[in-house]
């Protein structure tokens, strides 16, 4: 089936787009290419260099294509930014996403999948938070996810979409840029590889939820090919466990250092440095993944030992 992936270029959604051709579907890819890199991209799938906030040409495309279902991974994507800038913010996450459930709704789409995210929607939660955690956004990205959710029910309710939200933990992995809370393992992975000392904030106990890429795209592909019990459906996807910045960063180090060893280099990298903690940092959050395992049997496949061994070795070859 044609399956029009947003964001396509991107971290996340350059994944999504390698699991449906494994699978024999056709992605067609839309993305501004801001952060986006057309090199995550095979040759042969039709990438569209559009702006989801153009509602004529996201139109157009759909016209084109008619296609079957759409994942939704284009967005603003910096709390900072939103907290300086909601009006851009509101104007990406809200009405590109309306701009791009219209051409679905109008086209004939059956199912729409949606990222969303469990960090912003539970707030400071001290144990895995389920589904039906009530949503505490406090940032305007965060704002912005919340209300995408209710978009998603209202197309589903008028439209007759099939409706998925997906509340990420924090995703982290190959192709990783260093926007957002897991850009931190991107980061760590770079400064590590060359040598140089990280900087945690703070005294480093914040805990987290990190979830390989690979692992979102198969909950992606699920939501995308399995039928649906409901008109709207929000599923967390994360691994239920807590890895705090002091243990990434240790375990970050002692991956780039075996890696600079196996190449013969005589760098030493440096211990984690500490800096001042960033104001609004949530101390602990962490999402309950069982009802997605329930309904289509899908859980992790990479521990975050595992995880980080595949990403530091890509850094290693690619930065």
């Amino acid at each position: 089936m044609n399956v029009v992936v947003t964001g396509g270029a991107g971290f996340i959604g350059s994944h999504i787009v390698d699991r449906l051709i494994e699978g024999g579907h056709t992605p067609i890819v839309i993305d501004n290419l801001c952060s986006g890199n057309l090199s995550n991209i095979p040759q042969n799938v039709k990438v569209y260099q559009v702006d989801i906030c153009d509602r004529q040409q996201i139109d157009q495309i759909f016209a084109e294509h008619r296609p079957e279902a759409v994942t939704h991974q284009a967005a603003q994507m910096s709390v900072p930014l939103s907290v300086r800038d909601p009006h851009f913010d509101a104007q990406n996450n809200v009405i590109g996403l309306i701009n791009v459930l219209d051409a679905a709704a109008k086209h004939g789409t059956r199912r729409f999948v949606f990222a969303s995210s469990g960090g912003v929607l539970y707030g400071d939660v001290s144990e895995p938070a389920p589904e039906t955690t009530t949503a505490n956004p406090i940032s305007p990205y965060g704002i912005t996810k919340w209300v995408g959710e209710r978009y998603l029910e209202f197309f589903a309710r008028e439209h007759g979409l099939e409706t998925v939200a997906l509340r990420y933990a924090n995703v982290y992995g190959q192709r990783q840029n260093p926007h957002g809370e897991a850009g931190v393992v991107a980061i760590f992975s770079k400064l590590s590889l060359k040598g140089e000392a990280v900087r945690v904030n703070g005294d480093g106990k914040y805990d987290r939820d990190y979830v390989h890429a690979f692992d979102v795209s198969r909950a992606n592909y699920l939501c995308l090919t399995q039928p649906v019990s409901s008109s709207f459906q929000a599923f967390n996807i994360g691994t239920g466990v807590k890895t705090d910045v002091n243990q990434l960063a240790a375990i970050i180090r002692e991956e780039c250092q075996t890696i600079l060893k196996n190449k013969g280099s005589d760098i030493v990298v440096p211990e984690a440095t500490h800096g001042p903690s960033r104001a609004g940092d949530l101390r602990s959050n962490v999402v309950d993944a069982g009802l997605i395992k329930s309904t289509y049997g899908w859980e992790p496949t990479l521990d975050m030992k595992a995880g980080l061994a595949q990403t530091t070795a890509w850094f290693a070859e690619h930065c």
